[in-house]
């Protein structure tokens, strides 16, 4: 008898959600791009992000658009990220 879907009944309907608090060099990361964003060096309608690749799970530098959000510039760019990911999972079979 599965009774995984009973230990659902006891927990509250909306449990209280904890802030997520981002390691001290990550918050330092978040101050930096912040700073570089304020000081308008890739021009007043661009800013500086970092995101996860979905795919690769690999860190990407971007230089957004602020009003399209259009990527503007990408480091590395998402035909390296593919090749990467191609060669992994040849790597891997």
């Amino acid at each position: 008898m599965d009774i995984s879907s009973v230990g659902n009944l006891m927990q509250p309907a909306t449990a209280p959600v904890a802030p997520v608090e981002l390691p001290a060099a990550q918050r330092e990361i978040v101050q930096a791009v912040k700073a570089v964003n304020a000081t308008e060096m890739f021009g007043q309608e661009n800013e500086l992000m970092f995101q996860m690749d979905r795919q690769s799970r690999r860190i990407v530098v971007q230089v957004v658009n602020r009003k399209t959000k259009e990527v503007v510039s990408q480091i590395p760019p998402e035909y390296v990220l593919r090749m990467a990911e191609d060669l992994q999972s040849s790597k891997d079979q």
